[in-house]
């Protein structure tokens, strides 16, 4: 079949620059030269409206947004640029002309390990999402050269490695190394002619390099700009001259250790301190680069909030108040009050936690020490504060017994503090900032999460994607609230027998891919049960284990019982100094090992836990799943993403009111989640019980069997008291309540496979989450942000 004239032409564009950016011929490229040539042929197309969006920009004087995250979990570029730029079908006709695979070229991209989790994860959702919506903005992040890390499990112990993704060229980035700030830590605050002046002992240069971010349609373009730490005095010649080798690189060692790991490991003293020490590059590069652009523009400091919203992302980034008042103040000669009110108009804080631990607090000798002339900003502010609100209760503050609260710190110097989900944001209230919320009346409001409908139902899932368009026409991309067309299909045989056939290819796809990289054999028609995330205690991977092992245990004492056959599905990744998560990582897998070789069980229980989850798992598993575990301690999780993409993409959830799940269950209908577990409430009122978890376990014998078999050893009788401490935890103190909701959750599961060996009710139910999931689109968030935060309208 001949070319078409649209895919000749773009053939032509891979080949310039195979041969003159990459310097091959045909004949002899490999296939990192295939990909890098069609990404470059690609980002050709993403240039020109992303020069346009800039320059509109600046002609109209459009407020800008800048969104400061330490995390922006990207995935692969490839697919989702060619996609939004509607040039999928033409890139892959023209690659493909060329003899290369498209899958293999598009999996050849390493994922950038810019980032862990959802909140990573949520800030390149709603990057994707201001472009769509032409929202004028900026994301800054961190350029970190390994990310997080590589995980892969020895002896079912997670080990980590580093993340290697920029050993090859990264095709989507523009270096500008003519935009640089010098970055300062440590010295002496002096006052000259009465003005302070920081003296740093240290310095860094912070080196900007440029991604585009297109979206929908491209139409629009924003940038996402990434730091690198470079030297100051990038070589001690006379030092290396003398032979001491070592001290002559030691600017440079200083510098490229900012922007090498993702949270470093702060159960050290060291950790802790280049933990801070990143927050403040990036922070200050951010600030020190917006009010560079400002002033450029010819625009005074003082119209500031006119022109710029700056939203942190978490506490990470809290330390922006600060900064900008030292900027503003030091630098450009402002008065402190002055600066502290334009810095309030400015900043937005999005809350994204309740664990006391996830809120950040520094010791003031360590802040004082790393950050001299921002602990005397921090405690000025605290005081002003005081003096503005002289109600304010005495234990209620930014600095307390020897820290300095990162919470409150943001909170105080934000004009709005939001929540990411309806529950979330009233805990906040509630529970987080009480008398902070009556002092400031109005600051806190809800701004619900929401998933890029482009990225994790059009690109994630083609064979869905296919049938909703069949089924009610184009552009619902960009209008996910029409997918409630498919409500009445529903009902439909033909189309749900259709909507099961989707989800059945990508069953047997991901069949086939645990089977080539797990060597573990599933079955498609099995219920496939999946639970990615973080690995923390609060997420309940334990409670997941136990009911498995449980299950086990029936089908052992049961051979000839009738069961709905389950895959298991683990995914996820602990920090690096999370022994507890890292126990329950390892009872996983020593688990699956015997469940995946017990010849009495075969096919009707399989456990997988593929290493090193990141988004191009996620976009594997998500469009497979039949069931979506979101089961943590009600009260804990502030909203979750996770569980609203595998609700789009038809997967139906069992999950505790917490969250975003409320939200969910609300719009999908009571009728099509599995409910189980206590409430935010009750789980107060439960710990009051000091023990809680010795009742819940008496009352439950699955329970007392599994944890027996698991303190005899069961499943590492090479070294039967592996598990001693989990089990005595279970028993003395479960602060997450797993005990409690033990029973509830195996009922909820037993309603589960009932309802799965019904098909008509099981996809009537799956068709109805994907069609009420328009509420949950990324592009319904961020015209909430713009509305209610910042202050600004679309360019288009």
């Amino acid at each position: 079949m001949q070319a078409r004239p649209a895919s000749q032409a773009f053939r032509a564009e891979i080949l310039r620059h195979l041969t003159y950016s990459m310097g091959k011929d045909a004949g002899h490229a490999s296939l990192y030269d295939w990909r890098m040539a069609l990404s470059l042929a690609l980002r050709d197309h993403i240039v020109g409206p992303w020069f346009d969006a800039t320059r509109q920009t600046y002609e109209q004087g459009r407020k800008r947004v800048y969104y400061l995250s330490m995390e922006f979990l990207i995935g692969r570029v490839l697919e989702d640029a060619a996609i939004n730029l509607g040039m999928r079908a033409i890139a892959r006709e023209a690659i493909e002309g060329l003899g290369q695979d498209w899958h293999q070229v598009v999996e050849d991209e390493p994922d950038a390990a810019l980032g862990n989790g959802g909140l990573g994860r949520l800030a390149a959702c709603y990057m994707e999402s201001m472009a769509t919506l032409g929202c004028a903005g900026y994301g800054y992040g961190i350029r970190y050269e390994h990310g997080l890390f590589r995980q892969w499990f020895d002896g079912g112990r997670q080990v980590e490695t580093p993340e290697d993704w920029l050993k090859q060229r990264h095709p989507w980035e523009f270096e500008r190394p003519e935009v640089c700030y010098e970055i300062g830590f440590k010295g002496t605050v002096e006052i000259v002619n009465g003005k302070s002046v920081w003296a740093p002992a240290e310095t860094v240069i912070a080196e900007a390099y440029d991604m585009p971010v297109i979206g929908w349609q491209g139409r629009w373009a924003n940038t996402l700009r990434l730091w690198a730490a470079k030297p100051t005095t990038l070589f001690d010649l006379a030092r290396f001259n003398h032979g001491d080798f070592a001290a002559a690189a030691e600017p440079e060692a200083l510098a490229r250790t900012l922007s090498r790991v993702l949270y470093p490991d702060d159960t050290t003293f060291q950790g802790k301190e280049l933990r801070l020490k990143q927050e403040y590059f990036l922070t200050s590069a951010a600030l020190q680069d917006i009010l560079r652009r400002h002033l450029t523009a010819g625009l005074a400091l003082t119209d500031l909030p006119d022109h710029v919203a700056i939203q942190m992302n978490d506490t990470h980034p809290a330390i922006a108040g600060p900064e900008l008042i030292r900027l503003l103040s030091d630098v450009h000669g402002m008065s402190f009050e002055e600066a502290l009110e334009i810095g309030v108009k400015c900043l937005g804080y999005t809350n994204h936690t309740l664990l006391p631990e996830a809120l950040e607090r520094w010791a003031t000798y360590l802040m004082g020490s790393v950050l001299p002339r921002h602990m005397q900003i921090i405690e000025a502010i605290d005081a002003w504060h005081l003096r503005m609100n002289p109600t304010r209760p005495h234990y209620v503050g930014i600095v307390k017994h020897h820290e300095v609260r990162m919470g409150e710190l943001a909170f105080i110097t934000s004009h709005k503090v939001n929540g990411v989900s309806a529950l979330h944001t009233e805990l906040v209230k509630k529970n987080l900032f009480p008398e902070l919320d009556k002092l400031h009346p109005g600051r806190i409001i809800n701004q619900t999460n929401g998933v890029t409908p482009r990225r994790w139902l059009r690109m994630a899932n083609p064979a869905l994607s296919r049938l909703i368009t069949g089924a009610i026409g184009q552009g619902w991309e960009a209008d996910l609230d029409r997918l409630r067309e498919l409500d009445k299909l529903s009902e439909d045989k033909v189309f749900r027998d259709d909507f099961a056939k989707a989800k059945r290819a990508n069953k047997v796809a991901l069949a086939e891919w645990i089977a080539q990289t797990q060597g573990v054999v599933v079955n498609p028609d099995a219920l496939f049960d999946v639970q990615v995330k973080r690995i923390h205690e609060y997420k309940r991977q334990l409670l997941n284990i136990l009911q498995t092992i449980a299950e086990w245990h029936v089908i052992r004492s049961n051979p000839t019982a009738e069961v709905v056959p389950r895959v298991k599905i683990f995914g996820g990744k602990a920090a690096p100094g999370y022994q507890a998560a890292k126990e329950v990582i390892r009872l996983i897998n020593d688990v699956a090992r015997v469940v995946n070789n017990d010849p009495y069980v075969g096919d009707r229980l399989k456990i997988v836990y593929p290493p090193n989850y990141n988004v191009s798992m996620a976009e594997r598993l998500i469009p497979a799943a039949d069931l979506s575990e979101q089961i943590s301690t009600a009260g804990k999780e502030a909203s979750g993403t996770g569980n609203m993409k595998f609700a789009l993409n038809g997967a139906l959830t069992i999950g505790t009111l917490d969250g975003a799940n409320v939200e969910i269950r609300d719009e999908v209908g009571a009728e099509n989640f599995f409910l189980f577990g206590l409430t935010a409430e009750e789980v107060t009122e439960r710990r009051k019980d000091p023990e809680h978890a010795r009742h819940a376990i008496l009352k439950s014998q699955p329970l007392q069997d599994v944890l027996q078999m698991i303190a005899e050893g069961r499943f590492c009788p090479e070294e039967p008291s592996r598990y001693h401490g989990l089990v005595h935890n279970m028993w003395h103190s479960d602060y997450f309540l797993v005990a409690s909701d033990f029973e509830a959750y195996r009922d909820a599961q037993t309603e589960v496979d009932q309802t799965f060996a019904e098909p008509d009710r099981w996809w009537r139910m799956a068709i109805l989450n994907t069609a009420r999931m328009g509420f949950f689109s990324s592009d319904r968030a961020i015209r909430g942000y713009m509305t209610d935060i910042w202050g600004t309208e679309s360019a288009l």
